[in-house]
């Protein structure tokens, strides 16, 4: 029988639906309400127990991750799974009688929201701190990444000479008038981006920078992702900004139809002779009030070992943070890029701007 638990919320008002056997019990650890920064210098050892893992990540690959962390450890794990939003509403209502020892989301926004709640607690691991870049953490260490993903230029190579392409501020050059489509301000990968901009020129460029990128919008924004690949594809727009894993899960696709679009779309790393490509992440951090803490740190140590980042990062597509880890082959064939080593920790106070921002821009 499988010691992992999972448990979906399927919204505010609705109902929890329990997929295990197991349930979260509310006696499961020591509730020590004022435990100190959690420290660990070690990676997982044989132990028992459980850690109570509430994650807005909703990949099926994860469930076999947290069972081989099971197999490694003997610690259960029992998965809460709902949006980030939901998730972090329902820690902050349970305060110090909450149940969660991990938040695990995708984003450095959402980080930066369940940051400015008070949910994480500082965590001290010589094993996080070696294996996760710094760039890719927050300098207090209430969180880490564990996969990271590149939002970059994807254009029709019939329509645009790559020659043509450089960064991301270049986008608001008239020469793209007409020929850029992409998703509205209120996706959270748009704010992150801007955001990025912010921390690199200042509110007042990258508002400049909002207005002449909107003035070259061939329709107002619309869709996801993987609606404006199709539409580059089929001409509705020359570039578009999407996130690297949208295109590689596409080429793994064996519908006919989406091999075509595949085909008809490249990919561009922007800035590469300055800063780097932006990058974003899958992050977790330990919950301030976690019962079992101990757990939920071996847990994060865990998903930093070489076995378990490739893993992970395949599951959705995703580059691996540890230096070294082998890459999945289609994302591999994307090329190599230079990322934006700026701690994206600092994107997360600029997110309130960059939305002002993309609004008086004109950014739908």
């Amino acid at each position: 029988m499988s010691k992992l638990s999972r448990r979906l919320f399927l919204g505010g008002s609705t109902a929890l639906t329990v997929v295990g056997v197991s349930q979260l019990m509310t006696s499961c650890g020591n509730n020590n309400n004022n435990a100190p920064d959690n420290t660990s210098s070690s990676p997982a050892t044989e132990t028992t127990g459980e850690v109570n893992l509430y994650s807005s990540r909703h990949y099926n690959t994860d469930t076999e991750l947290y069972e081989g962390f099971t197999q490694e450890t003997g610690i259960k794990v029992n998965l809460v799974e709902g949006s980030a939003d939901e998730l972090i509403e329902r820690i902050k209502s349970e305060g110090d009688n909450t149940q969660a020892d991990i938040l695990m989301t995708v984003d450095v926004a959402r980080l930066w929201r369940a940051e400015e709640a008070g949910i994480f607690a500082p965590t001290s691991s010589a094993v996080l701190e070696e294996r996760v870049p710094a760039s890719l953490r927050n300098p207090e260490g209430l969180w880490f990444g564990f996969t990271k993903r590149a939002r970059v230029i994807m254009y029709n190579p019939d329509k645009v000479n790559p020659e043509e392409l450089s960064t991301y501020e270049d986008l608001a050059d008239p020469k793209w008038k007409g020929r850029i489509i992409i998703r509205p301000s209120s996706n959270i990968y748009n704010q992150s981006l801007v955001a990025s901009l912010i921390e690199a020129h200042g509110e007042e460029q990258t508002e400049e920078w909002v207005k002449g990128f909107v003035a070259n919008f061939a329709r107002p924004p619309q869709s996801n992702d993987t609606g404006q690949i199709k539409d580059v594809a089929a001409g509705a727009g020359d570039i578009t900004l999407a996130n690297t894993y949208y295109l590689a899960r596409m080429a793994k696709d064996d519908d006919s139809a989406m091999q075509e679009v595949v085909e008809k779309v490249k990919i561009f790393f922007p800035n590469q002779d300055g800063r780097g490509a932006h990058v974003n992440i899958s992050g977790a951090g330990v919950v301030k009030n976690a019962p079992n803490a101990e757990n939920a740190v071996k847990f994060l140590e865990y998903l930093t070992t070489d076995t378990a980042q490739e893993f992970f990062a395949k599951g959705n597509n995703e580059y691996p943070v540890v230096e070294g880890v082998s890459v999945d082959p289609v994302l591999d064939s994307f090329g190599s890029f230079k990322a934006d080593d700026t701690n994206i920790a600092a994107f997360g106070p600029n997110l309130a701007q960059a939305v002002q921002v993309m609004n008086r821009g004109g950014w739908q």
